[in-house]
């Protein structure tokens, strides 16, 4: 299988605690359908592009599947996010593991309460990161309530803040969860509201700084079918990943249902997609779980997906990536 021989080889950061603070909503009414500014257009992913190994069937801390990764792109990291072994789909309990670009296992981390963990950000901080991830999980879904910012300090636990005592930075949205573009530099939220999942972009800096402002952009997500599974940012558009894990006990290994789309974030319209996606298609029980963008130090921008791999009881982590722009 294919490595990121341009990465650099990880190295160990300093960590220390981070805490959320209280931000006013913004004032954007969930009815609005497009901020008054506009991202440039960018070059895009080519869907039917092939997918090439970072790594397969890597462990994690716990036995249970991931659920979303994140790169702390400065010093180069992979974060993925597990499930708690032993704690129920609405407990919220997640088990951050720290790892190498060759999916090697440094060090874990727990957040109890916090949420499903479908995307999340890790934002480099000095030689630290923070990672910027769905908190005050709701009691009946499981699911995030708000976003805080957690500094990854291996070996320990932490409780979930209110959502009182955290970010809401939409007006009326019931649940949050989050994705970096660090090539563009800008953050994408993905929420719910009474009418549905809508998407708002800002400026990475309004996360750097915990001033979350006005999103540039913010649309709603178009419909699809399939499972959500993840989604990334790169420029104007927002790439989103559906499908559900196969084969189930029995059944024969096959190319699965995983199908990956782009949007252009301007408009909300579907650009790419639906594209069937095969990569690690002879991984036992294959469930999609993540995406996420990184530039290499060569200045190559790549599209990961992930999967939650292997068997029960010992899921493994494996990630891939697409690198064709158009």
């Amino acid at each position: 299988m294919n490595r990121m021989p341009d990465l650099p080889l990880s190295r160990r950061g300093l960590i220390r605690t981070g805490a959320g603070a209280v931000l006013a909503a913004a004032g954007l009414g969930v009815g609005a359908q497009t901020a008054s500014a506009a991202v440039a257009a960018t070059k895009r992913f080519d869907l039917e592009k092939p997918s090439y190994d970072l790594f397969r069937s890597k462990d994690t801390h716990g036995a249970r599947v991931q659920q979303s990764f994140a790169f702390d792109w400065v010093n180069k990291f992979l974060f993925v996010a597990t499930k708690r072994t032993g704690s129920t789909e609405l407990d919220g309990d997640l088990c951050i593991n720290k790892m190498d670009f060759d999916g090697n296992f440094i060090s874990y981390m727990h957040l109890d309460g916090f949420g499903h963990g479908v995307s999340f950000a890790a934002l480099p901080s000095g030689s630290g990161t923070d990672l910027w991830v769905e908190c005050a999980r709701d009691a009946d879904t499981g699911f995030g309530t708000a976003l805080t910012p957690v500094r990854y300090t291996a070996g320990t636990t932490l409780g979930s803040p209110a959502a009182s005592a955290a970010y809401q930075p939409i007006s009326g949205a019931s649940e949050y969860t989050c994705n970096v573009d660090p090539v563009y530099e800008r953050v994408i939220v993905r929420y719910r509201t009474t009418a549905g999942k809508r998407f708002a972009v800002y400026p990475l800096s309004d996360f750097q700084t915990r001033n979350i402002a006005s999103p540039l952009v913010d649309f709603a997500q178009p419909s699809f079918p399939g499972k959500a599974q993840g989604y990334a940012l790169y420029g104007s558009y927002v790439y989103f990943l559906t499908g559900d894990h196969y084969p189930g006990e029995g059944e024969p290994v096959g190319d699965g249902d995983t199908l990956l789309y782009s949007i252009d974030i301007n408009t909300g319209v579907v650009k790419q997609g639906p594209v069937p996606s095969t990569a690690g298609s002879t991984l036992w029980w294959r469930e999609p779980e993540g995406m996420a963008v990184y530039r290499t130090d060569a200045g190559e921008a790549r599209l990961f997906l992930g999967f939650a791999t292997g068997v029960e009881k010992d899921r493994r982590s494996s990630i891939f990536y697409k690198n064709v722009l158009i």
